[in-house]
């Protein structure tokens, strides 16, 4: 520990009356402040998904330049071996994963829950442990995006499980592992591992009913963990409750229902009808952010189930759709802010919050960033949860189907650009060739659409953004020296329509589809109707909104503008989906995230061209791009080796659709230089 005690009292002249640091890598002084050794001794290091458990995505190196970016090589290639034949499963996997960098060690996840260590310069494995799920299980997101790593001060240093590893299984575990072995820390739960389907208000009917796809959140000594919940199945679904557990005995603290079920919850009477404190879902599957000096966590939540049909769950639904604040060690809701009233839409807060400090009237800020798949950015002050920028509640069209009744306002980010579309006319349908987009043009005629927020609807209902996104679970990543929100967004739209269920079976024999690109059929039990839900496409399979269809955005919180926005990725491979349009296309449908750099760049790859690119901050000037053996539809990393290089790291193993699959786990770096 001397190396980190130094590095903190190097430190003290800069954040005042120094006080403490931890050997998870912050420093406290007696004002509250707190400083991560990111900007210290450990800039070298990203050590939580978000690089700091803020969340903010953004690496102080700046050894990789605008300058220089072109010249980056593939510097080693990490293979999880899980293509062999003794790994198959039941459902195709995504290699979404984050990897962490911590004290010389990199540590990553895989879709069936298995943990590396890896030497960060080589990519050689120092171990690896496998929790063994059963792969014969039919698994939905069959996703791992990461690890979450805690540092126990009350333990003797460098002792067994001192430091810890946490990883969330797809089959909903929660385990804990010694960092420096791979091995389960014995006091945690049960011989390390606490089952998550224990105490659910709703459970699960089937095992791919309730998942775990994302890393688990620690802060103040407790485990934070959601959940992945189907959406459409029923609206009993099982139940998204957010709970914290001691992160050393595996013990349960609190749960948070974002359904409430107690009268005293003031959040609970815009839960309205018989059945509304049965619903499900309403869970946060996405990665969560802290404040270590609050000692609380910010949490995305989704949609209720079902998502398009609310009638048995009338009102705003309060909790749901929103950005809730939680006092880490005790589950208290601090405060929350919704940002879809009464979802009909599946738009879920799939973005994580990023927790950042801006410039409002002259001083700085503590704020929470949260993108939305309505193509919206909200900046909401971290106490309070108050909108730091203009907020607009507007009329929004009501429902005709029978039962349902939609809320008759809806949020919008008036102080800040619009991250994507938020309509299209008449003139805009686009098709690559007279006949697609005369047919576009039909289907757009036959369709219900009144603009934003258009509810479902029995004769189909065009929706934009579409359920995708907007902004998706890519999330954002923040350049703190111009005060940048750097962006993903999907730019297409979709078609929902709700079949009446005896019309439905009446015609049974289609299958049901649980692809977010192509066509989804979902039972929605407990409702008069059947989904169906579509991509706005022409009989080419080409888009019927115009190009790009994807694109990545820069909004400055100085200005509250669009800095710039280009299109991310080409059709380059679409055609290997059943989405045909000419190569020379801009824009490509995205799923993974952004991080930027001190060096002036911002990396990404989540495009299904399958391409990792890099892109100046300044200006969104692509400057490097290169194939990757299937699309990196994961947030990169990036960190300083022992040999003195900066590595950029991204996952690139697709999801086994439209992404591809690969297995590989590719680090980046400049040349090496010749003394």
């Amino acid at each position: 520990m001397a190396f980190l005690g130094t590095a903190c009292a190097q430190h003290q002249g800069s954040v005042r009356l120094f006080q403490d640091c931890n050997s998870a890598g912050y420093c406290t002084d007696q004002l509250g402040h707190v400083s991560s050794l990111g900007n210290i001794a450990a800039e070298s290091d990203w050590p939580s998904y978000g690089r700091t458990p803020y969340g903010e995505r953004h690496s102080p190196l700046s050894q990789i330049t605008t300058g220089n970016v072109s010249k980056l090589q593939v510097a080693w290639r990490f293979h999880t071996g899980e293509g062999a034949p003794d790994f198959k499963t039941r459902s195709p996997t995504a290699l979404e994963v984050t990897p962490l960098v911590f004290r010389g060690t990199m540590y990553l996840s895989t879709p069936i829950g298995r943990v590396f260590a890896l030497d960060p310069v080589t990519g050689t494995q120092r171990w690896v442990y496998d929790p063994q799920i059963d792969r014969t299980t039919q698994f939905g997101d069959f996703a791992n995006r990461g690890v979450a790593l805690w540092s126990d001060d009350a333990a003797v240093a460098d002792s067994r499980c001192s430091l810890r590893i946490f990883v969330a299984t797809i089959d909903t575990r929660l385990i804990a592992l010694d960092a420096a072995t791979g091995t389960p820390c014995a006091n945690f739960g049960a011989g390390g591992t606490v089952n998550l389907r224990d105490g659910l208000r709703n459970r699960p009917g089937f095992a791919s009913e309730y998942e775990e796809t994302s890393p688990p959140t620690v802060v103040d000594g407790v485990v934070v963990v959601g959940s992945a919940v189907a959406d459409n199945n029923r609206i009993d679904a099982a139940s998204g409750e957010v709970r914290g557990y001691d992160a050393r005995t595996g013990a349960l603290r609190w749960t948070f229902d974002p359904v409430p079920q107690s009268n005293a919850d003031s959040a609970s009477a815009t839960w309205i009808g018989p059945n509304a404190n049965r619903t499900g879902a309403a869970n946060a599957w996405t990665v969560f952010a802290a404040d270590p000096v609050r000692k609380m966590v910010v949490v995305s939540t989704g949609s209720p189930s079902v998502d398009y049909f609310g009638g048995e769950r009338k009102g705003r639904n309060e909790y749901a759709n929103s950005v809730v604040a939680i006092q880490a060690a005790t589950g208290q809701v601090l405060w929350h802010f919704q940002t879809v009233r009464h979802d009909l839409w599946d738009y879920d807060n799939a973005s994580p919050p990023a927790l950042v400090t801006v410039g409002v009237g002259g001083r700085p800020v503590d704020a929470v960033l949260q993108g939305t798949k309505t193509g919206q950015l909200f900046a909401l002050n971290r106490d309070t949860g108050a909108p730091l920028f203009p907020v607009t509640e507007r009329a929004a069209p009501s429902s005709d189907v029978p039962g349902e009744e939609a809320w008759p306002t809806q949020i919008f980010s008036s102080g800040l650009p619009p991250l994507s579309p938020q309509t299209i006319g008449r003139d805009q349908i686009w098709g690559f060739t007279s006949a697609d987009r005369d047919a576009c043009l039909k289907r757009f005629d036959e369709l219900r659409y009144d603009r934003a927020f258009t509810p479902p609807s029995t004769r189909g209902s065009l929706i934009l953004p579409s359920n995708v996104g907007g902004a998706h679970w890519g999330g954002v990543a923040f350049d703190p020296a111009d005060e940048v929100v750097v962006v993903p967004t999907n730019r297409i739209a979709a078609v929902i329509t709700l079949i009446p269920r005896a019309e439905f079976e009446a015609t049974r024999g289609r299958a049901t589809v649980g692809e977010r690109i192509g066509t989804e059929y979902a039972m929605m039990h407990g409702t008069p109707f059947v989904l169906k839900r579509e991509l706005f496409l022409g009989p080419s399979g080409a888009p019927c909104t115009p190009p790009p269809f994807g694109a990545l955005v820069a909004v400055s919180l100085r200005t509250r503008q669009i800095v710039w926005s280009v299109p991310l990725g080409t059709s380059e491979g679409l055609d290997k989906i059943g989405i045909h349009v000419p190569p020379n296309i801009q824009g490509a449908i995205n799923l993974g995230g952004p991080i930027t750099t001190a060096g002036g760049l911002v990396f990404i790859g989540a495009a299904t061209d399958r391409y990792f690119r890099a892109f100046d901050v300044k200006n969104g000037r692509e400057l490097w791009k290169t194939p990757l053996p299937a699309g990196g539809k994961a947030t990169p990393m990036t960190y300083l080796g022992a040999d003195g290089r900066q590595y950029v790291v991204i996952a690139a193993g697709g999801d086994g659709k439209a992404w591809g699959w690969s297995d590989e786990v590719i680090a980046f770096a400049l040349p090496h230089v010749e003394p």
